[in-house]
């Protein structure tokens, strides 16, 4: 039997709200046989509209702030029209991806839906994630998970994270990375700031 082979990218998430608002959240997405599958957990807001309008757009974008704005009450970001669906795209995505979304599984803690590629489009290279940047980004799941993680944790992944950030970030990441620290002192986890 053939294993169906499976990636996931850490991409920013964008869906349409209930009064036509573009809606941003970071998610790992999964692709398989051709098809993007979104695992919203419930309840969200991403899978409120998903399950409403069926249409999102997938973000790559290489500005660590989205991902940790949505996090931390920062998403105010520019977004364009979409070309085949109802919808908007980040005006930072170096490239994105427009989906229609055919199947839908109710699950809980995380329903699942797959969605079919209507068109992808490329605005600008990306050259790569730079250490900071990664730092970043992997905080920011920390950040989603702060309820369900323990405080050492936590504690651990940041002080080897922040390592990256003091030896690569610029003022995008430096600016993200303050937006995530605020959050977790804001949890009541203290971390070691030698």
């Amino acid at each position: 039997m053939a294993r169906l082979e499976s990636k996931i990218h850490e991409v920013i998430v964008t869906s349409l709200s209930n009064n036509g608002e573009a809606h941003s959240a970071p998610m790992g997405v999964s692709e398989v046989n051709a098809h993007i599958i979104i695992q919203p957990f419930k309840p969200s807001s991403t899978y409120e509209n998903l399950k409403r309008h069926r249409q999102c757009v997938i973000n790559y974008t290489d500005d660590v702030r989205v991902f940790a704005g949505a996090l931390t009450g920062h998403r105010d970001w520019p977004v364009l029209p979409c070309n085949s669906i109802d919808g908007y795209y980040l005006e930072s995505a170096l490239s994105h991806t427009e989906l229609y979304l055919e199947q839908f599984e109710d699950n809980n803690p995380r329903s699942r839906f797959e969605g079919k590629v209507l068109s992808e489009h490329t605005h600008a290279p990306f050259r790569g994630f730079n250490r900071a940047q990664s730092a970043v980004i992997d905080a920011a799941v920390l950040v989603s998970r702060l309820h369900m993680l323990p405080h050492e944790k936590i504690q651990q992944e940041i002080a080897y994270l922040s390592i990256a950030i003091e030896k690569t970030a610029g003022e995008r990441e430096l600016e993200a990375w303050g937006w995530l620290m605020d959050k977790i002192d804001q949890a009541g986890i203290i971390l070691n700031n030698d």
